[in-house]
């Protein structure tokens, strides 16, 4: 990933955060056929030096099959995103010299991927999903509201997959190489137009 300086985020603190923000990779693989590409909603824990990502995917997906074999995968997790006009720049009133551009805050992680098929850890990966999204509601549901042999078979046809993340990387491109007046512009104009979260991330970024 290009990383200019100032939008490079090397904190694990930031980086494990934008993961449980927004656990939803797209999970990469280079295979017999090329390379794949599937969306899938992962944990995080905080096992070995960068982190361990856990996840799993239908058996009838054959994305597993080549997770089996490849030495690495990547997943990608994109945090808030948005286009930002030159209308928003104080500069642009100043001397019109001033693109349009995009601004964006995003995590990419490489490991070695393990293909796991163990009932008991699949019963333990999905039911750790399942608490961690529904425990906030009002009547969370649970995986034993629904009958054994149902998850049983629901289990059958899942396979697991564990990713020790080897290397990873944060980049936040949130306006922090514009001037000060340009990026409280930014700022407010996101606000207004209702892109708080995002206003949010340039104003801690940029310290307006």
């Amino acid at each position: 990933m290009y990383q200019p300086p100032h939008f490079r985020d090397e904190t694990r603190a930031a980086q494990h955060g934008l993961i449980r923000a927004y656990p939803l990779g797209l999970l990469i693989t280079g295979g017999a056929a090329g390379l794949i590409a599937d969306p899938v909603p992962f944990l995080l824990d905080e096992s070995g030096p960068n982190g361990t990502l856990r996840a799993h995917l239908a058996r009838a997906n054959p994305h597993w099959q080549a997770l089996a074999e490849a030495e690495e995968c990547l997943v990608v997790f994109q945090g808030p995103q948005g286009y930002v006009t030159p209308g928003w720049y104080a500069s642009k009133r100043e001397h019109g010299r001033v693109v349009p551009t995009w601004n964006y805050a995003t995590v990419h992680a490489w490991g070695r991927p393990r293909v796991i098929e163990d009932a008991d850890w699949l019963r333990r990966q999905v039911a750790d999903l399942t608490t961690l999204r529904e425990t906030p509601r009002a009547a969370p549901w649970a995986v034993d509201d629904a009958p054994a042999p149902f998850v049983a078979a629901q289990l059958r046809a899942i396979v697991g997959i564990e990713i020790p993340i080897t290397r990873i990387e944060g980049k936040w491109k949130m306006s922090q190489n514009r001037p000060e007046a340009d990026r409280a512009g930014v700022v407010a104009e996101m606000r207004a137009e209702g892109e708080t979260a995002l206003a949010e991330i340039v104003a801690e970024r940029s310290g307006s």
